[in-house]
C-alpha cells in the first residue's frame, strides 16, 4: 500500500536528503514540498497526505504548535536539530523523532516502525504471513518476511536473525527490532534472544527448542515463558 507523504521543513537541503531517502524506499510517494507550516495546512485541506516529515523550527509556526492544530493528523516523523523536544514529541505520539543529521539506517528503522504500527482495521486484517521488514545487511537492503523468522540472537551492537532457510546478520539493537515486531507473535526470552511463539517446538526447563535450534530463557524472562505455557 503506498504512503503519500509531505515533507515540512523550510531548509532545501533538509527536504533533498528526506526525499532521496524516501526514493530508496518502496511505496513512499511525495505529495508535496512545504517549507512552512502554513503551506502544510493548505495542503492537507487538499490532499490525501499519510504521514509528515516535520522539523520543528520552522518561520510563521512552530512545527509542534502545528501540529497540536491537527484535528486528526496523519502519521508524523520529526526531523529535528534539537534533542531537548523529543519527550513532547513522543507525547503527541509521534511515529518517531530523527535527530539531524540522522543516517539513511536510522531512517529505515523509522519507516519500519510506521509500517508495523496497529492500525485500525475496517474489512479485513492484515495476516502475518504479508507482513514484512527492510533491515540493512551487508550493504544492501533485504525484505524480511515476519512469519520466516525463527528467532533474534544480539551479539554485539548486531544481530543474528535466524529465518527458515538462512541467517542474515544486521547491524541493529535487539531493544530497536524488539519495537518493530508484534507483541502477540514475538517473545523476548533472554537479553541476547527473541522467539516466534509459532515456531516453538518444546520447552524443557530453561530452554526452547525451535527446529534444531536451542534458545536459553534468561532468568529474569521466565515469567513470560510461564504467561506463555498458561
Amino acid at each position: 500500500m503506498t504512503t503519500n507523504y509531505i515533507i515540512v521543513d523550510d531548509e532545501h537541503i533538509a527536504h533533498d536528503i528526506v526525499k532521496g531517502y524516501c526514493d530508496a524506499m518502496p511505496n513512499l510517494n511525495l505529495v508535496k514540498h512545504c517549507y512552512d507550516a502554513i503551506e502544510a495546512m493548505e495542503c492537507l485541506r487538499n490532499h490525501k497526505v499519510d504521514l509528515i516529515f516535520l522539523d520543528l523550527n520552522m518561520p510563521k509556526l512552530q512545527g509542534f504548535s502545528f501540529l497540536k492544530t491537527l484535528v486528526n493528523p496523519p502519521k508524523v516523523i520529526v526531523t529535528s536539530a534539537y534533542q531537548e523536544f523529543a519527550l513532547e514529541g513522543y507525547e503527541l505520539n509521534v511515529v518517531d523523532y530523527l535527530l539531524k543529521p540522522f543516517s539513511f539506517e536510522r531512517f529505515v528503522t523509522a519507516i519500519n516502525k510506521l509500517e508495523h504500527m496497529d492500525k485500525p482495521k475496517t474489512n479485513s486484517t492484515v495476516k502475518l504471513e504479508e507482513e514484512r521488514l527492510f533491515l540493512r545487511s551487508n550493504k544492501k537492503h533485504v525484505q524480511v518476511r515476519l512469519n520466516d523468522i525463527l528467532y533474534i540472537e544480539s551479539i554485539g551492537n548486531y544481530i543474528n536473525m535466524i529465518l527458515a532457510d538462512k541467517e542474515i546478520q544486521v547491524r541493529e539493537k535487539i531493544s530497536e527490532i524488539k519495537k518493530m515486531l508484534p507483541n502477540n507473535k514475538f517473545m523476548q526470552v533472554h537479553k541476547s534472544f527473541i522467539v516466534a511463539k509459532n515456531h516453538i517446538n518444546s520447552i524443557e526447563g530453561n530452554r526452547i527448542f525451535i527446529k534444531d535450534y536451542v534458545v536459553p530463557i534468561g532468568k529474569t524472562y521466565k515469567q513470560n515463558v510461564n504467561a506463555l505455557l498458561g
